[in-house]
């Protein structure tokens, strides 16, 4: 017999569905979300041509923009509105045409104000194209009390 889910869970669960209700970007990058917990999220899509840059890659914005919606769903995951402080990526290798790429986003730390983020994207072998870490500061909204809209500091 299966176990119920975590409230951890079920709360990062309540929250993806509650973002992705007006989340057009996502869809418009395919992006799937394939789990979230409390501070994680895992998230998988397959490279178009239309994310190609002019040499035939997968284009920085495009892998940046996936990570940084797995960042979003990773840092929100608690049910506190959280948004980035701070940034940095760095590409390994270049994404190609059909490959299937999953981005896992794992809490280093989880303060009050601050929590912190390591993201890795990698493709349908294993091989790491790029790595993310996010920083994030934490509001005291709570995302399930509010309409979904867009949200001011």
């Amino acid at each position: 017999m299966s176990q119920p889910p975590a409230p951890d869970k079920q709360r990062a669960e309540a929250v993806k569905e509650h973002m992705l209700r007006h989340d057009a970007f996502t869809r418009l990058l395919g992006l799937e979300i394939e789990e979230v917990d409390a501070g994680y999220c895992r998230l998988r899509f397959t490279v178009r041509p239309d994310m190609l840059n002019g040499f035939g890659n997968l284009h920085g914005g495009v892998t940046y923009a996936a990570a940084d919606s797995a960042f979003g769903f990773a840092c929100n995951s608690h049910g506190r509105f959280s948004v980035g402080l701070s940034v940095t990526m760095d590409y390994l290798e270049a994404g190609r045409l059909g490959d299937v790429l999953t981005v896992e986003a794992r809490e280093e730390s989880l303060k009050h104000k601050v929590s912190v983020y390591q993201l890795r994207v990698t493709n349908q072998h294993g091989t790491v194209l790029a790595l993310f870490k996010g920083t994030a500061y934490r509001t005291s909204t709570d995302i399930l009390s509010i309409p979904t809209q867009p949200l001011s500091l």
